[in-house]
């Protein structure tokens, strides 16, 4: 079975850790259930969501082999997807068992090796190269963002990224002393009662790699309770915000600044224009970014390390 449960993690795409908590918790549901597996049987009563899929079920089947970090602070119950990840797996399951092949001890392990390796996942790099423009140098940055977002469908590790480096730049302007505060990339800002993804003074920074008419909405809400609104996105996204703001009639009133263009200005006015200094800057906005995802986040691989030269 192995060989084959091998095949079906590279065919779906179970590497992120949504799809690695759904098949930990549906491979231990499903022991000592009659087969063929019906699929409808492991939905919660909305149909949107994955019975008994959480943080606790998950993290019951990790301690058994050991495991006590945390894969999922929602344990994939509200990754994107996960429905559609259970029914393929229980299909899968169901394949193994009419083949005469099912084995669920060997299931589970092969379940718990991909956990250990997402655990210890090779980081992002950032390449501090003096003869690149720091924009190119961020650029590359969100290249390899992209690039894993590409090959494990479901999880936002662009926007994710993007939203904790604008953090780390801001903790660094603001000093050590600053309240800033910082949180789970997949928090609505609105549910605890923020304006934005960061309240600092009167504004609302809003961080997104695909803005839409329902941050504009957000915008509108922070103009009428006397907020300014700042929406921080990559070069399309600022095309795409401008458009959007204008049709609501907010686009003299807000401001939208391109992503690279947010990180590199501050990087060169705070590191004084000298490379020293400037290496200086970006090792602290690093160290400050890769705080808040050991804070905030429970992927390892978002952190970054810094690599000199080309």
């Amino acid at each position: 079975m192995k060989s084959d449960i091998e095949k079906f993690a590279q065919t779906f795409k179970f590497s992120g850790k949504g799809p690695l908590s759904v098949a930990l918790v549906i491979t231990e549901q499903v022991k000592g259930k009659t087969f063929p597996l019906d699929s409808n049987d492991f939905l919660a009563n909305s149909g949107t969501q994955v019975a008994g899929l959480g943080l606790a079920a998950v993290q019951t089947v990790l301690a058994k082999h050991g495991i006590t970090r945390t894969l999922a602070k929602e344990g994939g119950r509200t990754s994107r997807g996960s429905v559609s990840n259970m029914i393929s797996y229980v299909h899968f399951l169901n394949e193994m068992h009419l083949a005469g092949l099912l084995d669920l001890t060997i299931a589970e392990k092969f379940w718990i090796s991909r956990v250990e390796a997402f655990f210890a996942a090779k980081p992002f790099t950032l390449r501090l190269d003096p003869q690149l423009g720091l924009r190119t140098i961020v650029r590359n940055l969100m290249e390899q963002a992209a690039q894993r977002q590409k090959t494990d469908t479901g999880t936002m590790f662009l926007g994710t990224v993007m939203q904790h480096l604008v953090g780390a730049k801001l903790q660094v302007v603001l000093g050590e002393e600053s309240d800033l505060k910082h949180h789970n990339a997949n928090e609505n800002d609105q549910k605890d009662g923020r304006t934005g993804d960061f309240d600092i003074g009167d504004v609302s920074i809003h961080v997104s790699t695909a803005p839409s008419e329902a941050l504009i909405s957000k915008c509108v809400e922070n103009l009428s309770i006397g907020r300014k609104p700042v929406i921080v996105t990559g070069r399309k996204g600022a095309v795409v915000a401008e458009g959007l703001a204008e049709n609501a009639g907010i686009g003299d009133r807000i401001d939208i600044i391109e992503f690279e263009q947010f990180m590199a200005t501050n990087i060169l006015e705070l590191g004084k224009f000298t490379l020293e200094q400037r290496r200086v800057k970006v090792e602290a906005i690093i160290a400050h970014y890769n705080s808040i995802i050991a804070d905030v986040e429970t992927d390892p691989s978002l952190m970054i390390e810094l690599a000199s030269g080309k």
